[in-house]
């Protein structure tokens, strides 16, 4: 790795001359930047702007290799200073300066106006405010369960010191005692609609304070206390570090300075003149304009990516549930984790198992994980939102990450989280459990019932509902060898095993998941019931009591109800009358999909109805409820027959 953290005791002059003039020239790119672009955050970027120097100029962090995975992470969670981000990373070497300054918030250039992962430099997509904390805390837990040196500093602003997420990653670093990690604030005391401390005071010091960090201040434009500053908090052992900066909103043009106004605004062509006059730059807007119009008919290089993991998982042989058990899936979700934990975290040269938690232990069932290897039981209590930043931000460092959660919180709760691990492209397994209205008595506030919807809007994720517990052991395993972001749905009741028409199970010995596949569990040619996870058993149930009527009834699991195998569809539906199935939200569930489908790949069957929730159920036992839902073996042969016989 490329030079040291922090290498000198002091600045020398000669540096300090040197730092100073790369502060002035990133001040005329960003201000190119924005007046190019009529958009963006000129008064942030400028206030930022030494904090930003002094870390990526002393961080261990080398731009001509930088995914080396011993470099130190740098997370700018106020993701809409980009023009400062991409400024001092332009002229450190990190890339092209010129095309960061052309291409800004333009739609054929990789400078978005927020920045993103994949951009070399920029190590997680921030906009979202009040979750970069949460992201560096996760590289820096990693760091620590992986042994290894580097450190971790995460820029932030003093807005978002309001949001609730910062609390939460504030504690979590505490409680593991990750003093490899610094926060650095830009203290300007300006949002959008004023003053900070006028909008919503926050005692940022205190708050630190009270939650067991080390706090130190410093000018945030005098290169030499930031940097002393920021290596004596690296240097400070046992606790989590934070320097407060007091800087001045758009630092350097004096018209800017101490106006709010230039928070989300930028120049405009006088103003700007201007501003290039007082820091003695060529204006050179016209350079920048001719090289921006190009884009629109020249090929730009995307050769902007996140680097690949490099996982090394032994997921072993899968259990075998007998026909005679009865077993709840989230049982086998947390005896599959443990036995990958026995295969790989005790074995040097494999990647380690992690699983994230929020104090539902006994309820996700990972309570076997975490008596195998309880060092990787991240346990955060009752944080979901910085739980799933913390596990998306591990999931991206060489560790295996799985977050537990119900489906409420680790899905509806978390969704912003989950939509910006998404945008970081990372390698999450999520695994919720105590979906639909099995969970009963708890009722409508914890009867996830919308979570293929919601998913569904997030472009990478892939949804697994597995239907007992044997597909559910064979899913885990199959999750923790493929690459990408997957959610394993739960129920929380015990479920029979499904067996074939033989009577063995039906995911037993020879059966492998593939992810898509649609398992044609019965055959049938007058109606076809197409179902997934805790309804499956029932529509079994249904095809043998159809059969006694003299009415064949197929049933299909459509275990992946993003990606479904068409042709198998196609071909066990056409002429058909198709039953959808689902404990879920009529609206947007299975029976959209497969209404979609049915539509766009012309697929003609006789007709299409759907079975599923169309209200809030209340609370009561899993049966009562699934009666008042309509869910029960004998209403849907009766919906069955009416439709065969008409």
């Amino acid at each position: 790795m490329k030079g040291g953290r922090f290498p000198y005791e002091k600045l020398s002059d000669e540096i300090l001359a040197e730092l100073r003039e790369l502060a002035r020239r990133c001040r005329g790119d960003i201000l190119r930047m924005t007046t190019l672009a009529s958009s963006g955050h000129p008064g942030g970027a400028m206030s930022s702007l030494e904090i930003l120097i002094i870390l990526y100029k002393f961080a261990r962090i080398d731009p001509q290799n930088p995914y080396d995975d011993d470099r130190d992470r740098i997370v700018v969670s106020h993701g809409h200073i980009s023009a400062g981000v991409y400024s001092v990373l332009g002229r450190l070497g990190f890339f092209d300066i010129d095309e960061a300054i052309a291409g800004f918030r333009h739609y054929r250039s990789p400078f978005e106006g927020h920045i993103t992962r994949g951009i070399p430099g920029v190590e997680w997509t921030t906009g979202n405010l009040g979750q970069g904390l949460s992201a560096g805390v996760g590289f820096a837990l990693s760091a620590k369960l992986r042994g290894k040196d580097y450190y971790t500093f995460v820029a932030m602003s003093d807005a978002e010191q309001a949001k609730g997420q910062v609390a939460e990653a504030r504690r979590v670093a505490r409680k593991y005692n990750l003093d490899n990690i610094t926060v650095v604030i830009d203290y300007n005391d300006a949002q959008i609609s004023g003053k900070a401390s006028d909008i919503m005071p926050v005692n940022i010091m205190e708050n630190y304070i009270s939650d067991g960090w080390k706090v130190f201040t410093a000018d945030g434009h005098d290169l030499s206390d930031l940097y002393e500053k920021i290596r004596e908090a690296i240097d400070h052992k046992g606790d989590p570090t934070v320097v407060i900066a007091k800087t001045v909103i758009g630092k350097g043009v004096s018209f800017m300075e101490n106006d709010v106004g230039y928070h989300g605004k930028p120049l405009k062509p006088e103003q700007f003149e201007k501003a290039m006059e007082e820091l003695k730059l060529d204006s050179d807007l016209s350079r920048y304009r001719e090289l921006r119009e190009k884009l629109d008919t020249l090929s730009v290089k995307r050769i902007f990516k996140p680097p690949e993991l490099n996982l090394k998982i032994d997921t072993g042989e899968p259990m075998n549930y007998g026909v005679e058990e009865k077993l709840d899936n989230r049982t086998a979700f947390g005896k599959a984790l443990a036995d990958l934990a026995r295969l790989n975290n005790g074995e040097d040269g494999k990647t380690k198992v992690v699983v994230v938690d929020c104090d539902l232990i006994p309820s996700v069932k990972t309570g076997d994980f975490k008596k195998v290897s309880p060092e990787f039981l991240v346990e955060v209590g009752v944080q979901e939102h910085n739980a799933a930043t913390i596990a998306g931000a591990m999931s991206v460092t060489d560790l295996l990450v799985f977050f537990a959660d119900f489906g409420v919180f680790g899905v509806d709760e978390t969704y912003n989280q989950q939509r910006l691990n998404d945008l970081n492209k990372t390698n999450l397994k999520v695994g919720v459990t105590h979906l639909g209205v099995d969970v009963g008595e708890d009722g409508k506030t914890h009867h996830c019932v919308d979570y293929i919807g919601v998913l569904r809007n997030l472009y990478s994720y892939k949804l697994i509902l597995p239907a007992d517990p044997n597909q559910t052991d064979r899913v885990v395993r199959y999750v923790a060898k493929n690459k990408g972001n997957f959610v394993i749905g739960m129920g929380r009741s015990k479920v029979s095993i499904i067996k074939d028409e033989d009577g063995n199970p039906f995911f037993g010995d020879d059966y492998e998941f593939e992810y898509g596949k649609v398992d044609v569990v019965r055959k049938g040619q007058d109606a076809v019931i197409l179902t997934f996870g805790q309804l499956l058993e029932k529509a079994v149930q249904v095809h043998e009591k159809a059969k006694e009527r003299g009415i064949s009834v197929g049933v299909l699991n459509v275990s992946c109800p993003f990606h479904p195998d068409v042709e198998t569809i196609r071909r066990e539906i056409e002429g058909k009358h198709v039953i959808t199935y689902e404990d879920h939200n009529v609206n947007t569930g299975l029976g959209s999909i497969i209404s979609d489908l049915i539509v766009s790949d012309g697929i003609k069957v006789k007709s299409l109805t759907k079975i599923g929730l169309r209200d809030y159920a209340p609370s009561g036992k899993r049966d009562d409820l699934f009666k008042w839902a309509g869910f029960e073996v004998d209403n849907l042969l009766g919906k069955i027959s009416e439709l065969v016989m008409q």
